[in-house]
């Protein structure tokens, strides 16, 4: 992974001790809230409903043994105990305490982390595939491009009061696993004649106004990425509204200006910037592309998983649906569930982010992801290593085996800590899966995305869930909208609205009803959900919906 030069180092201490002087004038009365706001915004730290929240930036989702130990030990000495893995490979802490803000980024400093443009209206944290450089099915590595984009971006002076924030997700395998069609822009690494670029995707987005974005490339050579990225967002930051907040985003600037004629503009201004450029973004790639060599893979024979896998069920049911195929034959990666039945999805304790690193110290090369779907990844274990790695997993309650599966949920903090919530996500996650739980029914099932967001900002990505839940205030009461048939992946669809949404008690019937619904209806257990539903449309499913407890539907 990429280790800071002695220019990050320097610009990073320099940032803290900024913001170390801000909080302290923000303390003696000297600054306002009003006036600290912005300033505490820039570098990831919000009010919420009970506490200040610091958003961390993990870039493209990779973390290292000591830099996991880190988050723990501030988990442990700032916060309760537990962070918050997002859907923006993040991780944030819900309880520091503001003169104790300093000291928390001093502390991730020490291990070359930070919390620079993880809020305000400029370039987010720059997020990939969480299976990258380790994916059979991947053509090239995207974290060093997504390297160059994250330091190319870092308080470019141009870009940091956009007007609105701006997302940037990165896949180097043709199955996405990035949600890049989702994004203001996408990057799908792809081939043409031989030789690898980009599919450029521009103007995705949930929200209030949920779209897929439009591809405005649909080949960019790879040494044309950063003049390019750079012409769609200086062609956004004179196009966007600043108005309306609520229009402000690119997908509205795209789909007011046409993609036509957006795409005429960005290559106009991709001509004047790429000779700016002379070739010193590619020498800097050159030099990050290092950062992410393979690891040192050993060859040993797997004897041992085979035999185990048939002899422990226990383990066999984890291996089938928490292990993906890896480009070498003799390794896999292993996507650790924090989603215990009844969990709060995203939440890992410090003992269990601990764990995790040793883990990844012992068995995986050092190497640890964060994915955008709120799980862990130890992207490069060999075989023979996984009984050892399950039993660690299960001591601390990390062995559930749902990745995929119907308890596998995405869900919003809500209303137990967002600010901007109009209901909670977290109860609603929890008891369906504790309901499917004891039903049984989770495997059988197969896979099966539900996506919660607390509110229409959706950062649960409810949209593109197989099952969306939105929840709504409603007159004072929680409210909570069913979406059906969406999906994050190469095929992007915004799922589509079933009709009268549903009181907080009447949720996890309704998903009851839904998905008993399609074990009627599937012609085999090889065909998913989406599938049956791509099959038959929404009609099946509302009538299921809404047959029964009609009378409780708001």
């Amino acid at each position: 992974m990429y280790s800071y030069s002695d220019f990050d180092e320097a610009f990073v201490r320099a940032r803290v001790a900024q913001f170390t002087d801000q909080v302290n004038r923000r303390l003696d009365g000297s600054l306002t809230e009003d006036e600290f706001r912005p300033l505490r915004l820039m570098n990831g730290l919000y009010l919420q409903l009970h506490a200040y929240m610091l958003r961390v930036a993990i870039p493209y989702g990779t973390v290292s043994p000591r830099q996991m130990r880190q988050l723990a030990y501030i988990a442990d000495t700032w916060d309760k105990g537990y962070g918050h893995f997002t859907t923006r490979q993040n991780i944030q802490f819900n309880w520091p305490k503001l003169p104790d803000v300093p000291a928390i980024l001093s502390a991730l400093a020490d291990v070359e982390m930070h919390a620079i443009q993880t809020s305000g209206n400029c370039v987010r944290n720059v997020t990939a595939d969480h299976f990258a450089g380790a994916a059979a099915d991947e053509i090239e590595d995207p974290r060093p491009y997504a390297e160059l984009l994250r330091q190319w971006s870092t308080d470019h002076p141009e870009f940091q009061f956009l007007p609105r924030k701006f997302k940037i997700a990165i896949t180097g395998a043709p199955n996405d696993r990035a949600v890049t069609k989702a994004h203001d822009i996408g990057l799908r690494m792809v081939k043409k004649n031989g030789e690898t670029g980009f599919e450029v995707i521009v103007g995705g987005g949930l929200g209030r106004t949920p779209m897929v974005g439009m591809v405005v490339r649909d080949f960019l050579p790879i040494e044309d990425l950063l003049p390019y990225v750079e012409a769609v967002l200086s062609v956004y930051n004179v196009l966007g509204r600043r108005d309306n907040k609520y229009k402000a985003r690119i997908k509205i600037t795209l789909h007011e200006t046409g993609r036509e004629e957006i795409t005429r503009i960005v290559e106009e201004r991709f001509a004047e910037l790429k000779p700016l450029f002379a070739g010193h973004d590619q020498a800097l790639l050159a030099d990050i592309r290092a950062a992410f060599a393979p690891p040192a893979f050993r060859n040993a024979p797997v004897d041992a998983y085979d035999a185990f896998y048939k002899a422990d069920p226990v383990f066999r049911a984890w291996a089938d649906t928490n292990l993906a195929q890896h480009r070498n034959d003799q390794y896999v990666i292993v996507t650790v569930s924090i989603k215990a039945h009844g969990q709060t999805p995203g939440d890992a304790t410090s003992d269990q982010m601990r764990l995790l690193a040793d883990l990844a110290e012992t068995y995986g090369h050092s190497d640890l992801r964060i994915s955008h779907e709120q799980n862990v990844i130890l992207p490069h274990v060999h075989k023979s290593d996984l009984p050892a790695v399950h039993a660690a997993l299960v001591k601390v309650g990390l062995g559930t085996a749902n990745v995929s599966l119907i308890s596998d949920i995405i869900a919003c903090p809500g209303m137990d800590y967002c600010a901007l919530a109009t209901a909670r996500s977290i109860p609603v996650a929890q008891e369906i899966a504790i309901r499917f739980n004891e039903l049984k029914l989770e495997h059988e099932v197969g896979p099966l995305k539900i996506k919660i967001s607390g509110c229409i900002n959706a950062c649960g990505h409810h949209h593109v869930g197989h099952i969306g839940i939105l929840g709504l205030d409603r007159a004072g009461v929680e409210n909570y909208q069913i979406t059906l048939g969406g999906d994050g992946t190469e095929d992007a669809t915004i799922g589509e609205k079933t009709g009268p949404g549903f009181a907080y008690d009447q949720v996890v019937p309704a998903v009851e009803r839904i998905v008993l619904a399609y074990l009627d209806l599937r012609t085999s257990p090889e065909e998913t959900f989406l599938q049956t539903y791509r099959r038959l449309g929404i009609g099946p499913f509302k009538a299921a919906l809404y047959e029964t407890g009609a009378q409780d539907a708001a």
